[in-house]
């Protein structure tokens, strides 16, 4: 349907992008969407939009945060694969992968100026806990990332953009003020993603990063697509209707990633014999072309 020349979705990822990812726990990649794609992305978010706003879901400034997105438009669900973003996915987590988390933001410009909040914290919930070290030294395992795809002008500061702290995923903490009630500077090495629509970034879920307020008078549309292993539970509900259209559509590929498998053990990449299963998607398809790797563990 879009034009992306040869790419597939299975040209495997730079050791360059590869060394940046886990030197900074994030990658900015320029154009990763074809301008017709883009806006045909948009126009399907502010069809969401209307939507959710009609229900009441937005909140009173008009912002919406929507959870398992995904099914709501055939645009949504060939993102799973993008062609220039997936290499990234599959490239840095490996082939036993799903989404778990997806979420579809629009944030208009704010009302008023908000209140002193601290906003910075690392996604995973309790995966920030539960399998937490004694040794503060020792960073706690990926398990999950990103990618988010940019369909507004975030090109200039204050409009909301995500703002990181680069190289910060290999920290298990990160100090904040002791009073929050006043002004909270950013903490020092912070970075404001700016980016032109059509751009994407990528990040490790352990990087410790915040939302920042919209100041401007654009309003930030964007959409992030959450992977992680298929042994780890979902963290958003998605209401796939398995004999609509938007089923039909889905490769074998994409159906994996939308959490099928044959049976529980799948899940964990293996038969019940114990030895790998072959037949899981992405992992077949990474076999056809060559693209397994046992120098990468994710990749064996």
């Amino acid at each position: 349907m879009f034009d992306y020349g040869a790419r597939t979705g299975y040209e495997p990822i730079s050791d360059v992008d590869r060394k940046e990812f886990h030197e900074q726990g994030f990658l900015l990649l320029r154009n990763v969407l074809t301008e017709d794609h883009r806006a045909a992305l948009e126009a399907a978010v502010d069809r969401v939009y209307e939507e959710e706003k009609a229900k009441g879901n937005t909140t009173k400034d008009g912002t919406l945060h929507l959870l398992g997105f995904l099914e709501r438009d055939e645009l949504f669900g060939q993102l799973l694969t993008h062609p220039i973003a997936f290499p990234y996915m599959w490239g840095l987590a490996g082939w036993n992968i799903y989404t778990h988390h997806n979420h579809l933001d629009v944030t208009p410009p704010a009302l008023e100026p908000e209140k002193p909040y601290w906003g910075w914290h690392q996604d995973g919930y309790r995966q920030n806990s539960d399998p937490e070290t004694m040794d503060p030294n020792l960073p706690r395992p990926m398990f999950s990332l990103k990618v988010a795809y940019v369909l507004s002008d975030l090109s200039e500061k204050g409009r909301g953009a995500t703002k990181v702290i680069p190289g910060s995923h290999l920290w298990n903490s990160l100090p904040r003020p002791d009073d929050l009630t006043v002004h909270n500077p950013d903490p020092e090495g912070t970075v404001e993603i700016t980016a032109n629509p059509g751009d994407a970034f990528i990040f490790d879920r352990r990087q410790w990063h915040s939302r920042s307020t919209n100041l401007s008078t654009i309003t930030r549309k964007m959409l992030f697509v959450g992977y992680t292993y298929r042994w780890i539970r979902p963290l958003d509900e998605l209401h796939i209707d398995k004999d609509g259209e938007w089923w039909a559509n889905r490769t074998p590929v994409q159906r994996q990633l939308c959490g099928e498998g044959t049976h529980t053990a799948n899940y964990w990449g293996i038969n019940w014999n114990g030895y790998i299963d072959d037949e899981i998607p992405l992992r077949k398809e990474l076999k056809k072309r060559g693209l397994l790797d046992r120098s990468v563990p994710w990749l064996r």
